[in-house]
Parts: C-alpha cells; sequence; structure tokens
C-alpha cells in the first residue's frame, strides 16, 4: 500500500544541507536527460554560483517577438557583445544580499545601486504612519452604483454614500463622480453577496475604515501611483486601495510623499501595474523631518486645492458654483465673451505652470528626504521615462487652446439651459411656445441676460453665436444658439453626464434633421403625471396648433403650406403614439425585445417591476431611459 504521507516541503527547504543535497542530485540528473555528464564536484559549484554566490549578472536584453516585418532576433547578439564589455546599460553585476533588501520585489537589478540603502534605512510606510487596506468589492455594480447626477434627487429614497471605485488618472485631486446603495449600512448589498457567495465579508472588506479620510490611489494603471484625498463622506472599493495615516494632520505630507517621483520609482520595484494595498504599504518611507516636512505639506496643498478650486466651475462637480466664464475672481464682470475666454486661457495657463512649479519642488525635497544623489536621481527618472505632468483640466489633458476656448462656450450654453430647466415647475420646457410657456431659445435668452447683468443680451448672443461658428475639431459648428439647442446641446449633455443624461431632449425627429416638435424634460421630475402632462398639454397643443395652421393653409389655397403643416401634424401623432406606447408599457415578442417599451429593472422580479411609465429614480439613468431610446424618442438615437 503505498504510503500518502504529506512531505512538509518548508522543512525541507529550510534545511540547507537536505536543501543543497536534492539540488546537487537534480542538476546531474537534469543534465543527463540533455546528454551531458556532470559530476557531483561540477553540479555543486553551479549550485553554489546560483544560490550562494556574492555577486550575480544580469542581461538586459530587449525581448524579441517576431511580429514585425523584417525584425532580427539580436539577443544572442548582444548576450556575447555585453560579456565582452562591448555595449553599456544591459550587464549587471549585483551582489546577491542586496535582494533579500528588497522583499517581494520583480528583478529589479537595474534599480539596485539606489534601492539598497533605501530600504535598509527607512521603514515601511505601514505601520510607521498608519495602515493600507483593500476595500469593498463589487457584485452586480448596475443595481448598488450610480453616478452621483443620477439620484441626486429629493425623491431617492435610498442612502446613497461617495464610492471611490479607480477612476481616471489624477494626483491629489480628484471628484469622487459615484455613489454607492448604503441604505441601512449595506443590508441589501450584503444580503446579495451572503446569498450568491455565502458569506458577506468576502467582499464587504475593511468596514471598519469606512467613512474615514483617507489617501487612495487606483490600483491597476500603467501610468503610475496617483494619490489623492479620500474624503470621509464615503467608502472605497477594491480598485481603490487606501491609506489612513495615523495621525490626519499629516495627511498633506504623505499625499505628497506617495505622489512623488521617487515613491512611483519604488512602487514599480515591487509592482508593474497592480499596486494593491500590502504592495504599497510595504514601501519604505521617510519619518518626519522637520525641515521637509511644511513645504511638502504645503506644496501637496497648494496642487490640490487649485485642482479642487478650478473644479468647482465643472457642471458635474459636487461643488460646481458656476461655470468658468462667469467666475468673478478670473474675468472681468463687464467683459466681452472674447476678452473672458482670453483671460480663461491665461489664467489656467498661469495655475498650471503654477502647480507644475510646486510639483517640481515638491520632488526635490522629497528626494532629499531619501537622501537621493543627483546621480542615482537622473537614472532613476530615466528608468521611469515620461511620466504624466501636471494638469489643472484634466478632462481637458492633450486639448489644443482652441479645443478649450470652445468647451468654455459650451460650458456656459449647458449652464444656462441647467438653469432653466431646474427653475422650471415641472421640469418640461418646449423648444416652441405651448400651453402658455415660453419657448426654450426665449428663456435661454433672459437666462443670458440676468448671467450678463452689465451687457447688452443681444450683443453677448451675437458673440456667442461668432464662437459656435468656428471650425473647431471635436466640436460640431452652428450657426446660432438656436441650432446649438436643436443639434448639439442633448448629445454634449449625454457626453458631459458620462451616458448618465439627467435632462432628456424627446423630439418627433432624430439626428440633425428639423423636428416639429421638441422639448427638454428633467429625469427627477419627468415621472408619470409629467408623461401624462407632456402628451395631454404640450403635445395636444402642438396637434392642435398644426391642424389649424393647415386648414388655414388649405382654405387660402397655399399647398405647400398646408403639406408642411401636415407633415408637422403626422410627425407630432407620430411621437404622441410611441410615448403612449412606453406610458402604457406596451411591448410585443420576447421580454426585453425591439418591442418592449416597459421600464425592466434587472434585479427586480416582473412583479416588482413599474407597470407603464413610473420610474423610479433609484433604478438610474440607464433603466430608465432605455424605453424612451427603444421608442425612438429622444434626439439621440443611440444614449446608453
Amino acid at each position: 500500500m503505498a504510503d500518502n504521507r504529506r512531505v512538509n516541503i518548508k522543512a525541507i527547504l529550510a534545511d540547507p544541507n537536505l536543501r543543497r543535497k536534492l539540488m546537487v542530485s537534480t542538476i546531474q540528473a537534469t543534465q543527463a536527460r540533455e546528454g551531458i555528464d556532470t559530476t557531483e564536484e561540477q553540479a555543486d559549484r553551479a549550485y553554489y554560483v546560483v544560490s550562494e554566490g556574492e555577486r550575480v549578472t544580469f542581461f538586459a536584453l530587449r525581448s524579441f517577438r517576431g511580429t514585425k516585418k523584417g525584425e532580427t532576433d539580436r539577443r544572442n547578439e548582444m548576450f556575447v557583445r555585453a560579456v565582452r564589455g562591448e555595449t553599456k546599460h544591459t550587464r549587471f553585476n549585483v551582489a546577491r544580499r542586496d535582494f533579500r533588501i528588497v522583499e517581494s520585489s520583480i528583478l529589479a537589478f537595474k534599480n539596485l545601486s539606489w534601492l539598497t540603502p533605501v530600504f535598509s534605512r527607512f521603514a515601511p510606510l505601514v505601520p510607521q504612519h498608519g495602515l493600507t487596506r483593500s476595500g469593498l468589492n463589487t457584485t452586480e455594480i448596475n443595481r448598488f452604483v450610480r453616478l452621483r447626477w443620477e439620484v441626486s434627487g429629493k425623491t431617492s429614497n435610498c442612502h446613497w454614500v461617495t464610492f471611490a471605485k479607480g477612476g481616471d488618472f489624477c494626483r491629489f485631486y480628484t471628484d469622487w463622480d459615484l455613489v454607492f446603495d448604503w441604505t441601512d449600512d449595506g443590508a441589501e448589498y450584503k444580503q446579495v453577496v451572503a446569498s450568491k457567495y455565502g458569506s458577506a465579508s468576502r467582499f464587504v472588506k475593511s468596514e471598519n475604515e469606512y467613512f474615514k479620510e483617507g489617501i487612495t490611489w487606483v490600483q491597476t494603471t500603467n501610468l503610475g501611483i496617483n494619490a489623492r484625498v479620500l474624503p470621509d463622506s464615503g467608502i472605497f472599493g477594491v480598485a481603490s486601495p487606501t491609506f489612513f495615516p495615523s495621525n490626519s494632520q499629516k495627511k498633506f505630507y504623505l499625499l505628497g510623499i506617495m505622489n512623488s517621483v521617487i515613491f512611483d520609482a519604488l512602487a514599480r520595484c515591487v509592482a508593474t501595474r497592480n499596486w494593491g494595498a500590502t504592495a504599497i504599504g510595504s514601501l519604505p518611507t521617510p519619518s518626519i523631518v522637520e525641515d521637509q516636512y511644511a513645504s511638502i505639506a504645503q506644496r501637496a496643498e497648494e496642487i490640490h486645492s487649485a485642482k479642487a478650486i478650478w473644479d468647482r466651475c465643472n457642471e458635474i462637480s459636487l461643488d460646481f458654483g458656476r461655470p468658468w466664464i462667469l467666475h468673478d475672481a478670473w474675468v472681468e464682470t463687464d467683459a466681452s465673451i472674447p476678452r473672458r475666454l482670453s483671460d480663461l486661457g491665461a489664467r489656467e495657463q498661469k495655475e498650471e505652470r503654477r502647480i507644475v512649479r510646486f510639483y517640481a519642488a515638491l520632488n526635490d525635497d522629497v528626494y532629499k528626504l531619501y537622501s537621493i544623489p543627483d546621480s542615482d536621481r537622473a537614472a532613476i527618472e530615466k528608468t521611469l521615462g515620461d511620466r504624466p505632468s501636471e494638469v489643472l483640466w484634466p478632462q481637458m489633458a492633450g486639448k489644443t487652446d482652441v479645443q478649450k476656448r470652445m468647451e468654455h462656450v459650451w460650458r456656459l450654453l449647458s449652464y444656462a439651459v441647467k438653469r432653466v430647466v431646474e427653475m422650471d415647475e415641472d421640469g418640461i420646457v418646449p423648444f416652441a411656445p405651448l400651453s402658455g410657456e415660453t419657448s426654450l431659445l426665449d428663456r435661454v435668452h433672459d437666462e443670458i441676460a440676468t448671467l450678463f447683468p452689465k451687457q447688452d443680451v443681444n450683443q453677448v448672443e451675437v458673440e456667442i453665436a461668432n464662437e459656435l461658428k468656428r471650425k473647431i475639431k471635436g466640436y460640431k459648428r452652428a450657426s446660432s444658439i438656436g441650432e446649438w439647442l436643436d443639434n448639439i446641446y442633448f448629445e454634449y449633455h449625454a457626453s458631459l453626464y458620462k451616458k448618465r443624461p439627467i435632462i432628456w431632449h424627446i423630439s418627433s425627429s432624430q439626428g440633425s434633421s428639423s423636428s416639429a416638435f421638441s422639448a427638454l424634460c428633467h429625469c427627477h421630475k419627468f415621472d408619470a403625471n409629467r408623461m401624462a402632462k407632456l402628451r395631454a398639454g404640450y403635445l395636444r397643443d402642438a396637434i392642435e396648433v398644426f391642424q389649424r395652421e393647415a386648414a388655414l393653409a388649405d382654405r387660402g389655397g397655399r399647398a405647400e403650406d398646408r403639406i408642411e403643416w401636415q407633415a408637422k401634424l403626422e410627425e407630432t401623432q407620430t411621437l404622441d403614439r410611441k410615448l403612449q406606447a412606453v406610458q402604457e408599457g406596451h411591448h410585443e415578442g420576447v421580454d426585453g425585445g425591439d418591442i418592449d417599451y416597459r421600464i425592466l429593472t434587472p434585479w427586480k422580479s416582473p412583479e416588482d417591476r413599474p407597470k407603464g411609465w413610473a420610474p423610479d429614480i433609484d433604478d438610474g439613468v440607464k433603466v430608465n431611459i432605455e424605453p424612451l431610446q427603444k421608442a425612438g424618442v429622444l434626439r439621440v438615437v443611440k444614449v446608453v
């Protein structure tokens, strides 16, 4: 009978004599299979070289893929030349003992000259300065996660909290636009996880650290470490590991260190593009040194503040106030549109130069803190290659000055529309004057007059129209504000709001063709009653107008006019029938098919789903807008 006793591999490997005996015999056997006779002395010498020798040589040979036409494999040639000493930066002689210092590192043989003293001298970030944690793992993300503006209406029944989950690259500051349904301390989410995976704790990690301020970063990225402040108003996900300083007053000091070039270089030595909580916590970090503490903390805070202040003019920011072009501290209140745009461009460049200067000075201080000589600094930065620079407006990174100029114009008009729709009692604003209400264009005109009280509104609109006529890459041209509202606004709004628009353009035609009827509807107000009002009020009035005008044209013998009014009438009646299908939740064929205009909330049973048009804000924009998108009543064909 076979002996099935388990072998303690760790114990075997811990015994140097036994490990040596096993490896020597293995080397002999391996060589024998290749037809090479090896004595015990030769095998013993080979084992010593690879395991106990004082120095090891590495060859940094360029990998060969053979994917390019005419590409030649030069690895053997470069290896021979490196052995002969004919090349630089290919052969690296390294003391083996140095690898013991950099635990869990990849083969960082190019960096050991500066890594060894750093790891020897400085204690790890954790536990010296605090602790790192991996956060909430997500499942059924469409059910529990929203963009903040989707559910910011007063009618929400859930407790939505800030949710840090990865995000775009941005050091020091970011606006957290995701929220998580944490009603009753996440009771429903925990129940779902427990039923699917057996235990809620497998996904709900580090709950004791939720709603605490910290420093978080994007776990998976090719761009390097980008640490940002995590507010104390929410929770963090597994894609945003977080460091919690033991002394919160040292937050900006540690934020500065974690965003430095040297810290990024250290991180790349222990991982490639996936930086978890444990990996970052293991990185050597200097203790608090008063000489550098104040300057590092101040510069990190200055960069954070500059980005936060600029972002307050971003319409989708949590702290949004007014767009940049209306910021009294940055533009003169009586300045023309062209002057404001020029001043804003200069202001952005000035602020960006300032944070770039602060970041360079911060890195100088951190290098000194780590006692890195200039020669090693040059080698470190050469190894890292190009890194993303500090930018004030990350959403427009890489854009030209003329593109930014047009963006400011579009943001101004977007803000005017936003104010008009939000101030409307029922959240429905028709493009044409109907039901005793003025048109969208007239209301935007009045809003522009309010926003520019010291100027002639007609002149302001002429200046805006002149900007809209410019041919700018990535921006559609419009001959007037009215054309921009008709054909550009909704598509831009959907893009700005990351495919979760809150102002919906319902129209009798799609694309850029002329529409007989259009209205903007705020999704937070567009419930069953507003749908009924849209059809019975605004649409009915439009239909009556078209019927009357068609009849008058017919009686007057104006055939072309009659045909035009009749076409508008039929187009509007078709829109009304489509909206009726959505209102009633009409469906034919398979569930979820092309003729299924119900609100199909995936996580709800058929019995719990809305009957007809009765959207739940907490279900999110994607679920609620899909029936309208299927019915073809949105100005843009594909929104979500």
